[in-house]
């Protein structure tokens, strides 16, 4: 299926998080990539407001991707190849301070990457030299975006963001998976300054 109208917004959605609500369905897409196929077809829906958003499964339709099998360069490239310019990627996570309950929406500024190279984490390979900055690896932009839009969290749900944390970064630690982190481990995370653990940085 070919859809001719731009659409420059990408969700990712992570574990329990498989298709937008309220949103109108328009078009189904599956482009291969020089990666492969995304993780799942590319839905496109638009929003109550009439905006088109693809949409991507991370974990595939009936969740059949470990996290070391997500095959993420495809999933970037696929949403790429459709004209999307800006990604919110979500994801479940595991908190690592008091203050970060279960149901709480948190929106991290920087990362801590654990993972060990069971996934590829570069573009660049085979002949293609190149070095990405990494020192700020959320764009600031989309960040306000995303916690303006946070506004309408329900059910007690708190936000948790640079902002809330009195300008100070909100860390997302990240590790290969599919194995959880050691009760060890997750107090060495706290101390580096940790606020959830996760498996996806940031796709």
């Amino acid at each position: 299926m070919i859809y001719a109208e731009p659409v420059r917004l990408g969700v990712i959605g992570g574990t329990g998080f498989y298709s937008l609500r309220a949103f109108t369905y328009v078009a189904e897409l599956n482009p291969e990539t020089p990666w492969g196929y995304p993780s799942s077809p590319i839905t496109i829906a638009r929003s109550p407001k009439g905006t088109p958003v693809a949409f991507l499964a991370r974990h595939g339709r009936g969740h059949i991707f470990p996290p070391t099998e997500v095959p993420s360069r495809a999933n970037i490239a696929a949403l790429k190849h459709i004209g999307v310019r800006a990604i919110v990627a979500f994801s479940a996570v595991g908190s690592l301070q008091q203050h970060i309950r279960p149901r709480d929406f948190l929106v991290p500024n920087q990362i801590i990457d654990r993972t060990r190279g069971l996934r590829p984490g570069t573009f660049f390979e085979k002949g293609l030299v190149g070095h990405a900055m990494f020192a700020d690896p959320f764009d600031v932009a989309m960040e306000k975006m995303v916690i303006k839009a946070s506004s309408a969290l329900q059910d007690g749900s708190e936000l948790h963001s640079r902002e809330t944390n009195g300008g100070q970064d909100v860390v997302l630690v990240c590790i290969e998976g599919p194995c959880f982190s050691t009760r060890a481990e997750s107090n060495m995370y706290r101390g580096l300054g940790g606020h959830v653990v996760n498996m996806y940085a940031p796709t």
